[in-house]
């Protein structure tokens, strides 16, 4: 098989970097990130933040292919900030939007577990509790 091992999609090799940006010369206030050893998920997640922004003008990503562990965003902005600042901040709004989704999901799973004696299951598993107790949804 031609796909490489799994970890080396994940892992940085020594003296790697994981971002590298590179400034558009013929469109202004433009760059090229290239994020190395991430797909899809993140990409299309940063993509989506990026347009949220009222600065940026355009935003897209491509993996250019699949088995070669990077992605290239394409950031433009209307020059009241630069292209990098704009990933900067789509990257720490992202990570609060994440951290935010993560605390309301084990909000929701700490409500199961105090309602835990219901008789209907809405999973249609009737085998007992799903986990024992001192357990979160991450120990499968």
């Amino acid at each position: 098989m031609n796909a490489p091992p799994r970890f080396e999609l994940y892992v940085l090799d020594e003296g790697e970097k994981p971002v590298e940006v590179t400034e558009d010369t013929k469109i202004p206030n433009a760059a090229t990130i290239k994020i190395v050893k991430q797909d899809h998920t993140l990409g299309n997640m940063l993509r989506a933040q990026l347009l949220a922004m009222p600065q940026v003008l355009f935003a897209g990503y491509k993996v250019p292919h699949p088995l070669h562990p990077y992605f290239l965003v394409k950031v433009q902005t209307d020059g009241t900030i630069t292209p990098t600042a704009a990933l900067e901040q789509a990257c720490t709004k992202l990570i609060g939007t994440l951290s935010s989704l993560e605390a309301k999901f084990k909000r929701e799973f700490s409500f199961k577990d105090v309602e835990g004696a219901s008789a209907e299951d809405p999973y249609g598993t009737s085998t007992g509790p799903a986990w024992a107790s001192g357990r979160d949804y991450m120990d499968f």
